[in-house]
């Protein structure tokens, strides 16, 4: 199968896109023609339309609702890691992320590279465990050199 997708592959990757591209014009169309309807279509398209849509074709939305069934859920606090059998699979995903948030304009160059640096230093659950240590111990420090 070629690398090339499909107009229907195309259009379920970019569903609420579409919709929401759908919506916006709609109303807008409507608001400079002077129909008195704009107000309504734009609050049903962006409240009903639009998440109707997400949820229907949004992959993002699938994954992030689909429960792995071996994966035992675990509260976890502030500074601590779950364990997980795929702490590389892990990193590889929170590599991922981060370059499509850097590459979509979402962080700046210095936050990128700040939180690409703590993703590499806490590779493992342990390394993560380290990392919230060393950071407990010096905070007290960093707020002593913010008062002065």
């Amino acid at each position: 199968m070629s690398d090339a997708a499909t107009p229907r592959e195309r259009f379920r990757r970019n569903a609420s896109s579409i919709a929401a591209t759908v919506v916006t014009g709609t109303w807008l169309g409507a608001l400079l023609a002077g129909f008195d309807w704009w107000l309504g279509f734009m609050l049903f398209g962006y409240i009903v339309i639009i998440p109707v849509v997400s949820m229907l074709f949004d992959e993002e939305a699938e994954d992030s609702l689909a429960v792995e069934p071996e994966a035992e859920s675990a509260p976890v606090e502030r500074g601590e890691t779950a364990e997980r059998g795929e702490a590389a699979g892990d990193t590889t995903d929170a590599l991922e992320r981060l370059r499509t948030r850097y590459a979509n304009g979402d962080l700046t160059d210095e936050q990128f590279e700040r939180k690409l640096d703590r993703l590499l230093e806490t590779e493992t659950p342990e390394d993560a465990a380290e990392w919230a240590e060393r950071n407990r111990a010096a905070a007290p420090e960093r707020e002593a050199e913010r008062e002065r």
